[in-house]
């Protein structure tokens, strides 16, 4: 296996959404089409609920997939579709809005007292923008985790390792998406399809993300203007975006565990057109999309 090397390292931002919830954005609009089918990756992490019970009320969709994976805390939702429902700690909510659908997602107050959870954005080609909606929860018990040699644990949501299969499949963007849990002082590999992009996501710990030890071998960006420390040893809320050569990635945990998301999809090279909720390929598919929803007329599937 060739080893793919880090193309360049992102520290999260905080941001405010929804209805007022703090959260920390990994990648998002500005970095289009740097993480190209994937538009943006969002960490929310706070023990305080004022922070996260404003939630995320009844907004639009159309032209992307969103998927939602909750560590801990309890996240309420419901959709035009009428599915509604609640996803805890472990699970997964993965849903196509395709041609359009209006949806809602609001944490609830979390039994640990901590709520942690992620949302990316993945990107629909031209040809599927419109394609009918879809919805999927994926219970935490669903999820197969597979125990590799090294003492490496794999969370296998969707993609495939070992010859065992995440339960979601048949994505448009062929996305593989992992949770990896590294002991410390060993090594993680994994093959990746070429061209593919491949993104890690750091949830704790540290680790080395390639082979090579030197910080200035790769853009380095969201340091503060008097951050002085480039480390080359990744920690949480760090965001690793690979170079697209290469046919798998290394990972070296430090002398504490790593545990990361790890994200690839393959990607689509197409123009984004974006604004708020709402991703297409042109300013006029935007328009319209806007205009059907004032007019009432965005839903195509019910």
């Amino acid at each position: 296996m060739t080893s793919r090397r880090i193309d360049r390292i992102l520290k999260s931002r905080p941001t405010v959404e929804g209805a007022g919830v703090h959260l920390k954005r990994a990648f998002g609009y500005s970095q289009v089409p740097l993480f190209d089918p994937f538009l943006m990756l969002d960490d929310f992490h706070t023990a305080n609920p004022a922070e996260y019970l404003p939630g995320f009320p009844w907004h639009p969709h159309r032209g992307i997939e969103t998927i939602t994976y909750v560590l801990e805390g309890l996240v309420e939702h419901g959709d035009s579709m009428g599915n509604s429902g609640v996803i805890g700690a472990g699970d997964l909510q993965w849903m196509t809005a395709g041609s359009g659908i209006i949806h809602q997602e609001m944490p609830q107050t979390s039994p640990t007292g901590t709520m942690w959870g992620f949302q990316f954005w993945a990107n629909l080609p031209a040809d599927r923008k419109m394609m009918e909606p879809r919805y999927r929860d994926v219970k935490a018990s669903e999820i197969p985790e597979v125990v590799l040699e090294s003492g490496a644990r794999v969370k296998v949501v969707s993609g495939t390792v070992n010859g065992v299969q995440g339960p979601v499949r048949d994505i448009v963007i062929e996305p593989e998406m992992l949770d990896v849990s590294v002991p410390a002082g060993t090594i993680f590999r994994h093959s990746v399809k070429e061209g593919h992009t491949a993104i890690a996501y750091v949830l704790d710990g540290g680790g080395w993300f390639d082979e090579r030890r030197d910080p200035f071998a790769y853009e380095m960006a969201g340091a503060g203007w008097m951050d002085l420390d480039r480390p080359c040893l990744c920690g949480p809320e760090t965001v690793v975006l690979y170079e697209r050569t290469g046919s798998g990635i290394m990972v070296e945990a430090g002398e504490s565990p790593v545990r990361f998301l790890f994200l690839a999809g393959r990607p689509l090279r197409e123009p984004v057109a974006w604004y708020g909720p709402i991703v297409m390929n042109t300013q006029e598919e935007l328009r319209l999309a806007f205009e059907e929803y004032e007019k009432g007329t965005f839903i195509k599937q019910r």
